[in-house]
């Protein structure tokens, strides 16, 4: 059994500002930290695969969302859905969509759809019939990636951000896998303390998962990287009074970076030393403070927190001034590996 020679795959860094736990602002994070690193002179390539569609709502207006939606079933249809659905119909493969470009420059769009939780169904048969060594399986798998794949090519693309839903299920699963990197929004309570334990648990069996899967595939097959490595995360959400965080939301920073340490570094490192490594305080990327109207402004215009007419002078710098940190370091790092 063999596909012949898979494509190769392309230089854009593939990252998801992953956690399971809903209200930790993925999409807000994931769509600012693009637009700083636009600002270092990155192209960014942005993927919604959350069937709420919520990054996609961030960055094009509703009526021009409501109008892909209602087109993404026929010809001229243009989502993340539009794409894959040859695949879920099992009449073929992906369909090239080209990528929306967004009010930042060097910003691009893959639209989410709805319908993708249709597709996240198929993922579920397509990870059994895997290990069934079943062709069908395989490119099921890793249509997706291949599709993104094409896009981040086309464009010359330097990082793609998949931005996904708040659950554990079959589309992040294969989005995790085939990510270089991961990073870990984490808000300062206590449910994003207990979130860690499961997700520390889940990514280590995916991955042991799919190692068992990429020893069955045929020869030739393009396979999901399978091997994300944590390059960080992110507390965020916090409030500050003055210069100083609240004393609450200071206690839980010590906190999570115990829990980072013993959930998911300590396990990743089992699995693959090079999953995890560096030192812990390291893994700090930055501390995103609760930037109050800067969040709903930058959400309805479309624009960085720190690029909105909303907030402060000094709201925006301190916004500015996290943003491009955080940017710099995961430039930095993504260079490393």
């Amino acid at each position: 059994m063999s596909e012949g020679k898979p494509k190769p795959r392309s230089r854009a860094k593939r990252i998801s500002v992953f956690n399971h736990k809903g209200g930790v602002g993925k999409t807000t994070l994931t769509m600012n930290i693009a637009a700083a690193l636009t600002d270092l002179g990155k192209r960014v390539l942005l993927v919604d695969s959350d069937p709420q569609c919520n990054l996609t709502s961030y960055l094009i207006a509703n009526d021009v969302l409501d109008d892909l939606l209602d087109k993404a079933d026929t010809n001229k249809g243009s989502t993340v859905w539009s794409a894959l659905k040859p695949v879920s119909e099992a009449i073929g493969s992906f369909k090239f969509v080209p990528p929306i470009e967004t009010g930042i420059p060097n910003l691009f769009l893959l639209p989410g759809d709805i319908r993708l939780s249709e597709f996240e169904t198929d993922l579920a048969e397509f990870w059994g019939q895997c290990l069934q060594r079943k062709l069908r399986g395989f490119r099921g798998t890793s249509a997706l990636s291949e599709f993104v794949n094409e896009v981040a090519a086309k464009i010359d693309a330097d990082y793609v951000f998949y931005d996904s839903g708040p659950n554990i299920g079959p589309l992040n699963r294969v989005i995790v896998l085939d990510c270089d990197f991961l990073i870990v929004p984490v808000a300062c309570d206590l449910f994003s303390l207990r979130a860690l334990k499961t997700l520390g648990r889940t990514l280590v069996s995916w991955i042991r998962d799919w190692q068992t899967i990429a020893d069955l595939a045929p020869e030739g097959i393009t396979l999901l990287k399978g091997k994300p490595a944590l390059m960080g995360y992110i507390p965020e959400g916090f409030r500050v009074y003055g210069d100083e965080i609240s004393r609450e939301h200071s206690s839980f920073l010590s906190k999570i970076e115990r829990e980072i340490h013993s959930q998911l570094v300590v396990l990743l490192n089992e699995v693959d030393p090079e999953l995890a490594s560096g030192r812990l305080r390291d893994l700090r990327l930055g501390e995103v403070r609760h930037f109050g109207a800067l969040i709903p402004a930058s959400q309805r215009e479309g624009l960085a927190l720190y690029d909105v007419k909303a907030g402060s002078p000094q709201q925006r710098a301190e916004a500015k001034k996290v943003l491009t940190s955080i940017a710099q370091k995961l430039d930095a790092r993504a260079g490393q590996r």
